[in-house]
């Protein structure tokens, strides 16, 4: 394990948003969900591309908070831009868990 700085960690941007739309991302490689996440007013509606496919469908996604970093450069998804990344863990069969708050916080919120 490579040890960080507290500095090095600050200058990731960790926020939670609400997904207010998801549908399958058909320009990508493996398979993946557009989303669209209100991050609240400081950070706006920001674009991912996410492959969360095999343990969630578009319609549970609608409405749930995610954790992303918002500070990374846009990068291309097939043949959309994505803005920020999702973030998440792998179960025991390699599928992508989402990090998300146990109670609801305002959007925009930063890890801290």
């Amino acid at each position: 394990m490579n040890l960080i700085e507290w500095h090095d960690f600050e200058k990731v941007e960790i926020r939670v948003g609400t997904v207010i739309s998801a549908e399958i991302n058909d320009s990508a490689r493996k398979k993946a969900y557009k989303l669209v996440v209100d991050f609240g007013e400081e950070i706006g509606h920001k674009k991912t591309s996410a492959q969360i496919t095999e343990r969630y469908t578009p319609e549970e996604l609608i409405g749930r908070q995610v954790l992303a970093v918002v500070n990374f450069p846009p990068k291309q998804i097939g043949k959309m831009i994505s803005e920020v990344l999702v973030t998440g863990f792998p179960d025991s069969d390699g599928n992508v868990v989402l990090c998300a708050p146990d109670v609801p916080v305002p959007n925009g919120a930063k890890l801290f």
